[in-house]
């Protein structure tokens, strides 16, 4: 097993969210599980999921496998600002826009 990580997959809606929040003038760099975006002084930490292979049918519940475990415990335990989205204003509302 090779000591570095691999390239983690990028979600098919990151890209689109990462250029709708740079044309704002929001600060975002990728490739850190998945995205920092720095606002006003303050930095925040997303994992984006595309909501297109994430949900189930119903459109509210995660498929299984779609959260891994350790994004889950870290959701839970992270004493920074670290949250789950899958779209350009769940991280507007999040950051205060």
């Amino acid at each position: 097993m090779s000591k570095y990580r691999r390239a983690a997959k990028i979600d098919a809606n990151q890209n689109s969210i990462v250029d709708e929040l740079r044309s704002m003038g929001i600060s975002v760099e990728v490739g850190y599980d998945d995205i920092l975006v720095g606002w006003r002084g303050r930095t925040y930490w997303f994992e984006v999921k595309d909501p297109a292979t994430c949900f189930k049918a119903d459109g509210i519940t995660f498929k299984k496998g779609a959260i891994k475990e350790s994004q889950t415990k870290l959701r839970a335990t992270f004493q920074g600002s670290y949250d789950i989205v899958w779209s350009t204003e769940m991280i507007l509302q999040r950051i205060g826009i």
